[in-house]
């Protein structure tokens, strides 16, 4: 199709996967004209113009790459394997449309999808939050999709795995608690003594919390990981299409509410997500129900959010472990602990 580092697509090839996609029949891929590229942290997008010869207007398809350059340490490309896994088992119109899928980890990998330019936009410019009318259609969204794969008798065993085998979880805190270690160094005298206390005792506490929130595997669904609201699209005519959810590079098992907790507690600043989470979690829960969910109920959820606000002070350490830029970590480190402040998390601790 391409490699990581190539503007070239092969139209033989692509001619084959849209006539899978029943995109064409007889026609054939003519011409593709890269019209576009930008870069993200780990990924190079193109916009391509596929020209399908004189019968048929031309399409518009949407290219994603690995960035051979990027500083981020990651190189694999999770989201190919989610596109390949999830992605046709799950709810239409939650998703764009996959073309093609290939993940070859290092070596290169790419996903074909549609370009929802045309029809959808990204909901605000970052950093500016949406309306609030905006965020409930973006978590509800989140809520049909986190229900369609809720409690899935096939998590772990034909899709995903449980991050608590083969050692998964002790092999992640034990690295968590190296990065700490290069993140207290990094910061000095700028991150206050009660907050490296905080990250302290949920690094020790962290075994019991997750074996008792996790373990069971229950209450337990795939999600986006990294869902902040610049990752989903919406529709330019919002009464035409639901909200389209994109980027799906960190997906996962685990509790539907380390979403919520990502895209609210992590990234709001204190008085927007004092005036707005609980309503936002209110609509994300009704939503919940509505979709198939029973026997979690709001106070359980509210448990689970503020639980997963905990462990999102770990997220910041992460990031700069792997390199991306502190104009993202730190002020997220920011907001994440006025955040636990506000919800008495610590008492998870206690």
């Amino acid at each position: 199709m391409a490699d990581a580092s190539s503007d070239t697509v092969d139209a033989a090839h692509l001619t084959e996967l849209l006539r899978a996609a029943g995109m064409v029949h007889d026609d054939q891929v003519t011409g593709i004209v890269v019209e576009r590229s930008r870069q993200t942290l780990i990924s190079t997008i193109r916009y391509l113009r596929v020209d399908l010869g004189p019968r048929l207007s031309p399409l518009r398809l949407f290219l994603k790459t690995r960035r051979p350059d990027s500083t981020v340490a990651i190189q694999e490309s999770r989201e190919a394997d989610f596109y390949s896994l999830v992605a046709p088992l799950s709810p239409a119109g939650l998703l764009p449309r996959c073309f093609d899928s290939v993940n070859g980890g290092a070596a290169g990998w790419h996903i074909l999808l549609e370009d929802l330019t045309e029809p959808y936009e990204v909901v605000s410019e970052w950093p500016i939050p949406p309306t609030l009318e905006q965020c409930e259609r973006i978590v509800g969204a989140h809520a049909r999709f986190h229900a369609a794969w809720w409690d899935d008798p096939r998590l772990g065993r034909d899709i995903g795995v449980f991050s608590d085998e083969n050692g998964g979880f002790e092999r992640t805190m034990a690295d968590l608690s190296r990065h700490f270690t290069a993140f207290v160094d990094q910061l000095g005298d700028r991150l206050p003594a009660e907050r490296r206390r905080i990250v302290e005792r949920l690094l020790a506490s962290a075994p019991r919390l997750y074996g008792e929130r996790y373990r069971p595997h229950r209450r337990l669904t795939i999600i986006h990981g990294d869902a902040h609201v610049w990752n989903a699209l919406f529709p330019k005519d919002p009464k035409s299409a639901d909200v389209r959810l994109i980027d799906w590079d960190g997906w996962r098992i685990d509790a539907a509410t380390d979403d919520l907790a990502y895209m609210i507690a992590l990234h709001w600043y204190p008085d927007r997500r004092r005036r707005f989470e609980r309503r936002c979690l209110e609509s994300y829960h009704a939503t919940l129900l509505a979709s198939g969910v029973r026997g979690y109920d709001f106070d359980a959820l509210w448990l689970d959010y503020r639980l997963s606000a905990l462990w999102q002070v770990l997220t910041p350490i992460w990031q700069a472990a792997v390199k991306v830029g502190p104009f993202i970590w730190f002020p997220h480190f920011e907001r994440i602990m006025a955040a636990v402040a506000d919800l008495d998390c610590l008492e998870f601790l206690d």
